[in-house]
This record gives C-alpha cells, sequence and structure tokens, in this order.
C-alpha cells in the first residue's frame, strides 16, 4: 500500500472527523488527497482572504431551481461535473469552509452523492481558522479536476409524499429548522405560514455559540435533539424553507450519529400542494 493511500485512509478512518478544528486542519493541509473547499454564496468573503489551496465553490452551482422552488438538487450528472472541476475525486478527503450554511449544503450534497464518510466540516469556517492565527492566502486556487464516481443515496431524501405518509409515526421526527418565527407562522397569512404537523423547532444557529459561532459540544446537542422529540433509533427529517437552513441540521444530526434525511422542496414546496396540512396560530 502507497503512503498517500495511507495517509487518505488515515484523513478519514475517524467518525468524528465530520467535523474539524482549524488546529486540525493546519497540520493535515497539504497532505494527498486533502481537499479544502470554499463553499460560499458569492466570493467575497474568499477574495478578502482564505485557506491556502482553497478552492471556491458557490452555492448556486449545486443548487437549481425546480418547479417554482429554489436551492433543488440538480442532477446527478450536473453535480459530478462541478464537483470534478474543483478537484473532488473518489479518495479526497473533503474539508468544508466558508459561509456555514452553504457549507453545510455542500456536505449533505457529498452525502448524498455517497462522499459523506470522507467529508467534513471545518468548526467555525474560516473566522475560527483566523482567530487561532492562521495564516491566509489572497492567490485563487488553480485545481487540477478530479474523476468522482457518485453513487447517489435516494434515502438521504425525504419527499413530501413520504413525509405525508409518516404524519403520525412516532419513529420518525420531524426538525424545522427555520427562526422560531418561521416555524409559528402568522395567522391568516397568504399562502398559509406554519409549520408541517408534529414537526418540532430547532432553529439551526441555536446548535451554534461563540465568536465565532462553533457547534456546541455532543451533550448539549444531543440533550436539544432529545428534547425535540428524537428518540434512539427514530429516523429525523429536517427541513427549513428552501433546503438550505436544513442542511445544517442535517449535518448536526449525521454528526451525532442519528438516522436522517431531508425535505429537499421544504415548507416552500409543502404549503404549494394541495391538500398537505399545515399547522399555524
Amino acid at each position: 500500500m502507497s503512503a498517500s493511500l495511507l495517509i487518505i485512509l488515515a484523513l478519514s478512518a475517524s467518525p468524528d472527523t465530520l467535523l474539524v478544528t482549524p488546529a486540525w486542519l493546519s497540520t493535515h493541509l497539504g497532505q494527498p488527497g486533502l481537499v479544502v473547499i470554499h463553499a460560499d454564496r458569492d466570493r467575497a468573503a474568499y477574495d478578502a482572504g482564505h485557506i491556502a489551496g482553497s478552492r471556491y465553490l458557490p452555492l448556486s452551482a449545486i443548487t437549481v431551481e425546480r418547479d417554482g422552488i429554489l436551492m433543488e438538487l440538480p442532477a446527478v450528472a450536473v453535480l459530478d461535473s462541478v464537483l470534478e472541476s474543483v478537484g473532488i475525486g473518489d479518495s479526497s478527503r473533503v474539508i468544508i469552509t466558508g459561509d456555514a450554511l452553504s457549507a453545510a449544503r455542500l456536505f449533505f450534497t457529498l452525502d448524498y452523492l455517497g462522499h459523506g464518510r470522507q467529508a467534513a466540516l471545518l468548526d467555525g469556517g474560516t473566522p475560527a481558522w483566523v482567530a487561532a492565527g492562521f495564516p491566509v492566502a489572497m492567490e485563487a486556487a488553480s485545481p487540477h479536476p478530479a474523476l468522482l464516481t457518485p453513487e447517489p443515496r435516494p434515502e438521504v431524501l425525504a419527499g413530501a409524499a413520504w413525509i405525508r405518509a409518516h404524519l403520525g409515526d412516532s419513529t420518525v421526527a420531524l426538525l424545522d429548522a427555520r427562526p422560531p418565527a418561521d416555524y409559528a407562522g402568522t395567522p391568516g397569512s397568504s399562502p398559509p405560514s406554519g409549520h408541517i404537523p408534529g414537526a418540532r423547532n430547532i432553529f439551526w444557529k441555536s446548535t451554534q455559540a461563540g465568536t465565532p459561532p462553533v457547534l456546541l459540544d455532543r451533550a448539549t446537542l444531543e440533550a436539544m435533539f432529545r428534547a425535540a422529540g428524537v428518540a434512539p433509533g427514530d429516523v429525523a427529517v429536517t427541513y427549513c424553507n428552501t433546503g438550505v437552513q436544513a442542511s445544517f441540521l442535517y449535518f448536526v444530526a449525521r454528526y451525532l450519529g442519528h438516522d436522517v434525511r431531508m425535505y429537499d422542496g421544504s415548507f416552500a414546496e409543502w404549503k404549494q400542494l394541495a391538500g398537505m396540512p399545515i399547522e399555524s396560530p
């Protein structure tokens, strides 16, 4: 076995490495197989200073509008081409930084494509990297295209029909990642607002603390999920408005080891579908 392959295996072996610290990344930066992606809505933060060697990937490259719903998963072939173009291949260990929601959406996308075990978020993103005293670069990376073999996992998705069929199922926990006011809804609003019946609210930002924000400790997160009705062995289903905030809660559930799915169409789709029940004040 080659030395480079041994390094790649070491980088992806531990389940705790779904989340890495700036110190960990500083130690491993530049090792064979390690790819750092800066995911964001625009490249302003990347151009202002980024982790050396990191490749910029816009959120718009891994989402698409479909049937009037924003931020949907593109076709597998499109995702494959985009990810290969920034150097993500079959043997890559991918560390994701950038905007927290864009980074989580990229993690979800990689997980859907069967590459989630080899991906991780940088806790606190680039701001935490800078706060830890590590340097940033200004020169944009020029990655070499890689070869990625997608192995789509449709089981990480929950569509509207699946959710409707499982309303009231005690083994399925619906988690709404939106701010509490969006979850509660506006009385008499048109189109109707509120939430999917039975869903509990965990605002995605509430899973972080500090400046810059980093993920809360495991015990606190587990308690938060238990309070939201996620029992051991349950399937957690995350949603928000268009599937981006839900991506962060999806990541947290994966990090904690829960069986999790995401409703990509989320509430934007749910409220447009005829006959779908909604809870609101």
